[in-house]
């Protein structure tokens, strides 16, 4: 039997108890992972411990992917219906909203957050998990038309035991980025949340539970991802794997899934998205979008609009406009409603965006605004801006992943897709203008996964996410990501011998 943590919010965004296993959820029960140990998990807004979880091992994951193994072959897949797989689906949706603020407050606590954002990310999922139920009985292949002598059709078949491994910094959304269309099309799944932040998955295990799914559909294994991550990249029984995190990280995985048994891989890395601010945009509207785009989540968003391009004629005057924007943004307490930013997630991160800041001191860029720390508790990091970047600096091609922006200057269309296009990521981008023809024009021209137009980090269930370049392999969401879980068989059948 495996221990809960028990905790009571009094705050001006939640008041209520909570409860979330800390254990290992293997085979549809809590349990305490096989060695015994625990990993802290640690209020990013004090730097205090929360609650003690399960370390999970090795040996965790194999009963886990045995357990996803028998269930796939016994009571999903495709021994049940695609109709009855969207009624879980739809159950467990329910369920969500029904904990939509406790949900949002473990979110809070344990990321760093605020309780605004988070209630938004536990709303899309509710959202996710919907639509993922209405594709579930949809998984259609088609008839080929090739002689009257044979009838040729094709079938969309689940692919198996899938292993999932979500990051930090939309821990309950990469989830549901994960189990909707993973389910949704009868795979049964070893997941992996960040150690840094497990507990809302831990949370939802209880609902998945709930809803009705059989045992071993969705397993949850905290943990290391030197140990658990790496033991999913490499298991021979696991037929895919979606990761989304670093670049760094992604090829390891993508290097692991090679070396093992060729599993298919999706993977949603890394990016240095632009801002494109051209001189007819609507200003007030564009600075805000800009401030919305690099510092939304504190900055910790793989499409985060961290480099922000400003046509020459408008510079000074959106420079100027949007550092007193900048200077408004509330950063604090992450249950307080007046907050827009909270802490940054841990201590690593809050080293490493810190040596990026120094970093471009040293390399001659003009720190703007910000670069400094915020009290003396927790990950708290001033929203930053720096200006007189070259291309060639760390803070300009390296994804810094926090409250960080370059704001850069551009002559023309050429030079800014020039600009823009030079960088090895290419997962989203933004353009502002009030001209619909240079808008659609320059959309077309961005290698990037996403181009927002008017807007930044806008996501919706049904629209398709994902990268160019090393900023990934495959999409999330939409139709699209029904792909990454089947497989199409063709079936040929001679009609006359």
């Amino acid at each position: 039997m495996t221990s809960t943590w028990n905790h009571t919010f009094s705050t001006a965004a939640f008041k209520g108890s909570v409860e979330v296993p800390t254990g290992i959820y293997v085979n549809g029960k809590f349990a305490e992972g096989s060695s015994k140990k625990t990993i802290d998990v640690i209020n990013p807004s004090s730097g205090k411990l929360i609650t003690k979880i399960s370390e999970g091992t090795a040996d965790d994951v194999n009963a886990a992917v045995k357990a996803a193994r028998h269930a796939f072959d016994t009571v999903y897949g495709l021994k049940m219906r695609g109709s009855d797989r969207g009624l879980l689906l739809n159950k467990l949706a329910q369920l969500v909203e029904d904990n939509v603020d406790a949900i949002a407050a473990v979110e809070a606590l344990d990321n760093g957050k605020t309780f605004y954002w988070a209630k938004a990310d536990v709303q899309s999922v509710i959202a996710c998990f919907r639509y993922y139920a209405g594709w579930a009985d949809k998984i259609q292949g088609k008839t080929i038309e090739t002689s009257e002598a044979q009838l040729v059709y094709t079938r969309h078949e689940p692919i198996g035991v899938v292993g999932q491994i979500i990051p930090w910094n939309f821990p309950i959304l990469m989830l549901a980025w994960k189990l909707g269309p993973a389910l949704a099309t009868g795979n049964t799944i070893v997941l992996k949340p960040s150690e840094f932040t497990p507990l809302s998955a831990l949370f939802v295990a209880k609902l998945i539970d709930q809803a009705g799914f059989p045992p071993g559909v969705v397993n949850i294994i905290n943990g290391y991802g030197n140990v658990v991550g790496q033991t999913i990249a490499e298991h021979m029984d696991i037929e895919k794997i979606a990761f989304t995190g670093s670049t760094l990280v992604g090829r390891k995985i993508m290097e692991a899934a090679a070396k093992s048994n060729l599993k298919n891989v999706t993977l949603e890395l890394g990016g240095k998205s632009p801002n494109v601010i051209f001189d007819d945009c609507n200003m007030e509207d564009a600075v805000k979008w800009a401030a919305f785009g690099i510092y939304y989540n504190h900055g910790q968003t793989c499409c985060a609009g961290s480099r922000i391009f400003v046509h020459e004629k408008i510079y000074d005057e959106f420079l100027h406009k949007f550092t007193e924007y900048t200077r408004n943004v509330k950063v604090g307490d992450p249950f307080d409603p007046e907050n827009f930013q909270g802490p940054q997630v841990s201590q690593v991160q809050y080293e490493r965006i810190m040596g990026y800041i120094k970093s471009g001191q040293e390399e001659g860029a003009t720190l703007h605004h910000g670069g400094e720390r915020i009290g003396t508790e927790g990950y708290f990091i001033q929203p930053t801006i720096f200006t007189d970047v070259k291309p060639h600096m760390k803070i300009v091609r390296e994804e810094i992943f926090g409250p960080v922006g370059v704001v850069i200057k551009f002559k023309d269309e050429d030079d800014i897709i020039a600009q823009a296009n030079d960088t090895v990521y290419g997962l989203a981008a933004a353009v502002f203008t009030q001209d619909l023809v240079k808008a659609v024009r320059t959309a077309n021209r961005l290698k990037a996964g996403t181009v927002w137009v008017n807007c930044v980090n806008h996501l919706h269930a049904a629209i398709p996410f994902g990268g160019y370049k090393q900023s990934g392999i495959g999409r999330e969401l939409g139709e699209y990501a029904l792909a990454n879980y089947t497989h199409v068989k063709a079936v040929q059948v001679n009609i006359e011998m």
